[in-house]
């Protein structure tokens, strides 16, 4: 029988961190490194809120944007955490996770043929989100030496007539990079004189080890007019399952995101908007206490990688490291087939991320000190006998 597959659909390729893990699930004894998801459990109070909205019957539909006291309450804390103003009644958006944000940026701003920069390595939505928006998506290779940071020449030497948007991963998945706010400030100066509106993907914004608040694009001058900013509370509130993230913009841009959204999901979860009402509110106890937990791990990492002789630069965002594994000739995906097979060991392979992501391996360290610990020396092992 002949099904009926759309073009654009049946040419996406499969997530290769799927793709990868498939094997995973039918192994013993696998330690697994691989999935960007906390090991932490959602703070007791959004639970408990959670099934209280339930017991209570809060079950109905929300308005299409959220709910305007969960809107309110992101309103107060973006401009208490970066000084940035958004109306929560027409310029903040709670969708189903970031994820959704992503789609209704794309499909709202694109027109066929317009270009999308996607620095990479990052995310692997962001290309399949702006092909199925008719849109062509242009990678920007980042670079190891540059600590994987975009530079304002990348971004010039990328642009055409085309190009409508910049995707600004940071802090970054895979590698853990972060823009610092003189990197922004260039790549802002480039922005403007080009024209070029920014999606700018925080949803690890809380997640950073410099000792300094993550610093939006959003916050630098002739900026926050030309930026979507989408975040949510999968990260850095352990609450993958809830899915829940918003987005925040001009109310021109927004507008057009909520009407789609309106028809293609109506709203994000009910008992999720106000479970994250309490996280907003009571959690950022929390929050600290798992970012340094998170924080001592990516140290720990850090150290067993020297003591391994195993390069990597030192990631200051998210809860992945991205070590070089080029010295071994092998393919990326050659290199994580056989640690899982030889030692048990699940990683992503770096080109799953973008061909400039080849010659890297991605770990997670959302996984306890004990994993991580039982990992290391078996890629320790491993590396010896490649050694030899």
């Amino acid at each position: 029988m002949r099904y009926p597959i759309g073009e654009k659909a049946g040419a996406l390729k499969p997530s290769g961190i799927r793709k990868f893990f498939d094997i995973v699930a039918e192994m013993d004894d696998v330690v697994s490194l691989g999935v960007g998801e906390p090991d932490f459990d959602t703070p007791w109070s959004v639970r408990d809120e959670g099934i209280y909205t339930l017991e209570k019957g809060r079950t109905f539909y929300t308005s299409n944007a959220g709910l305007r006291e969960l809107r309110e309450e992101i309103s107060r804390f973006v401009k208490k955490r970066q000084n940035l103003r958004y109306d929560p009644l027409s310029e903040i958006l709670v969708t189903v996770g970031g994820s959704e944000a992503i789609d209704l940026c794309f499909r709202a701003m694109l027109n066929p043929g317009d270009e999308v920069l996607i620095p990479e390595p990052s995310y692997v939505s962001y290309t399949p989100c702006c092909i199925l928006a008719d849109g062509k998506p242009v990678p920007i290779a980042l670079k190891a030496e540059d600590e994987f940071r975009l530079t304002a020449k990348e971004l010039e030497d990328a642009c055409s007539d085309r190009t409508r948007i910049l995707v600004l991963p940071f802090p970054n998945n895979p590698t853990g990079a972060v823009m610092r706010r003189e990197d922004l400030e260039a790549v802002a100066k480039v922005c403007i004189e080009k024209d070029i509106f920014v999606l700018s993907d925080e949803i690890y914004s809380e997640l950073t080890y410099t000792g300094q608040n993550h610093v939006s694009i959003a916050e630098i001058p002739g900026m926050w007019e030309r930026t979507i900013v989408i975040n949510g509370f999968s990260k850095a509130f352990a609450m993958t399952g809830w899915r829940l993230g918003y987005c925040m913009g001009p109310k021109e841009i927004i507008s057009q995101m909520t009407k789609i959204h309106q028809f293609a999901i109506m709203c994000a979860p009910t008992n999720s908007q106000y479970a994250a009402i309490t996280a907003l509110r009571d959690c950022f106890g929390e929050v600290e206490k798992m970012r340094e937990a998170y924080n001592q791990r990516r140290r720990f990492l850090m150290h067993s990688f020297r003591e391994m002789g195993l390069p990597c630069f030192e990631p200051f965002g998210a809860f992945y490291v991205f070590p070089c594994i080029k010295e071994f000739g092998m393919s990326s995906e050659e290199f994580a087939t056989r640690l899982l097979k030889e030692e048990k060991v699940a990683v992503v392979p770096g080109d799953a991320f973008g061909e400039s992501g080849a010659g890297f391996i991605r770990i997670s360290y959302a996984y306890s000190l004990e994993n991580l610990k039982e990992a290391m020396a078996r890629i320790s092992r491993f590396l010896g006998r490649l050694r030899n």
